[in-house]
């Protein structure tokens, strides 16, 4: 069931992303009176599709190859590789007879409306839930193995990277990575210290899962009703320092010891106040003992509809810039990033495993943005290649031929394919890992 409910978000939030993108350059091309002969959402590849029907001068269809969409223009190079036409005398409905401007606005259409809906999106968001997240001020962090070869530890209080002081608990790990940071402040007990970071390790750490988890104190601050431990002694506030002869600082020490304890009776060492007790607890056969931890700091910025506007654009800027840095990273091949790029497969796991608008709306304007920002990149075959020419053109008043946009779309679609086996065996080789 959990695998379906992910199936289902990734081909809903890729379908409404793939028909928005395609809507811009359709609208765009109405506006202009370009003839627009086929909107497909997927790709309908030999002819085929699952779904066709005609309205007027447009073929509308669902394709069988779910990669992807596309809305053929007359008279315009394209990945359909349609050249027949183009050897014809042009046509005033056709793509290429329309001023070099208004077919720059139809290339950048779909871009456009790309990034008109991530920042609706985050008004939306801004104005029902507002901002909520865990401050990184006051709060700890519990490492994994890569982060302590970096030189953090359980416990270490991140002050700052470089310059940057950190707001958000949960984008410190995407911090470590953007911003190029050679130094880490953190506080260790009473101590300042200062970790270096080796910039060899950047690739790692966008691939790391949980490199700095929360860390969790083992503080009571509730006991489960009718739990094995009820009737226990324990009590809110009590701090659990060890079971049995294994010391625990944090919840997460705990796991693993309780694990081994399942189904069977411990010696629990809590501090309360000024006092060391020994408390004896039950272990379930899950391994839990029936406690509630403290929960951690929650920040909460809430938003009137007026003060949501600002709030969204702030929000879809701030994505922006954090994804560009991203592909800053990702031509980098010193870094490793590229390691990190992932198709379908990586996208269904950032959905969560049941329905939840909030964190589904959030992932449909972060992709939208990618895919926005994606295809802004000069390549031929995406929209950033076909405007780079129109750019070109409009600059020098000279239009690039038939034969030259023909070779561009082509080896723009290797790249494009190339890209794609990248990706896809990114996640094949994580999933086997």
């Amino acid at each position: 069931m959990i695998v379906l409910i992910k199936i289902l978000q990734v081909v809903l939030a890729l379908s409404i992303l793939i028909i928005l993108h395609e809507l811009g350059h359709f609208t765009f091309a109405k506006i202009f009176g370009a003839r627009v002969e086929k909107f497909y959402l997927f790709f309908d590849i030999g002819g085929k599709a699952l779904l066709r029907f005609r309205i007027g001068e447009t073929e509308y269809g669902i394709g069988w190859l779910p990669l992807g969409g596309y809305c053929k223009i007359a008279g315009m190079v394209d990945e359909s590789m349609d050249l027949d036409s183009l050897k014809q005398e042009p046509q005033s409905w056709e793509f290429r007879s329309k001023p070099a401007w208004q077919r720059l606005l139809v290339m950048a259409g779909g871009v456009l409306y790309n990034f008109i809906f991530a920042i609706l999106i985050y008004c939306t968001i801004a104005g029902i839930w507002g901002e909520t997240y865990i401050s990184n001020e006051g709060n700890a962090v519990y490492v994994n193995k890569l982060a302590s070869e970096m030189g953090f530890r359980n416990g270490d209080r991140i002050l700052s990277f470089d310059d940057y002081v950190p707001e958000k608990f949960g984008m410190l790990q995407a911090d470590l990575a953007r911003r190029n940071v050679h130094k880490a402040v953190v506080l260790r007990g009473t101590d300042t210290v200062d970790i270096y970071i080796d910039q060899a390790m950047i690739g790692e750490v966008l691939s790391s899962p949980l490199m700095f988890d929360l860390a969790i104190p083992f503080v009571v601050d509730s006991l489960v009703q009718d739990g094995p431990n009820a009737g226990s002694g324990l009590r809110r506030s009590d701090r659990i320092v060890a079971l049995g002869d294994s010391p625990v600082e944090y919840l997460q020490d705990s796991r693993e010891i309780l694990g081994k304890l399942a189904g069977q009776e411990a010696i629990a060492t809590v501090v309360r106040c000024a006092d060391t007790l020994k408390i004896p607890v039950q272990v379930d056969t899950a391994g839990r003992i029936g406690v509630y931890m403290a929960p951690p700091k929650i920040s909460r910025r809430q938003y009137s509809f007026f003060e949501a506007i600002p709030a969204g654009w702030r929000m879809a800027m701030d994505t922006i810039g954090g994804y560009l840095k991203d592909l800053r990273l990702l031509v980098k091949p010193s870094t490793g990033a590229y390691k990190s790029v992932g198709s379908f497969v990586a996208i269904g796991q950032i959905f969560p495993s049941s329905w939840d608008w909030y964190q589904f709306l959030s992932i449909l304007a972060l992709l939208s943005i990618m895919l926005a920002v994606m295809n802004l990149i000069p390549i031929p075959g995406l929209d950033g290649g076909h405007i780079l020419f129109t750019i070109y053109e409009m600059i020098t008043g000279r239009k690039p031929s038939v034969r030259f946009l023909s070779i561009a779309q082509m080896i723009g679609m290797v790249l494009l394919m190339a890209l794609m086996i990248l990706a896809f065996g990114n996640d094949i080789g994580r999933l086997i890992h």
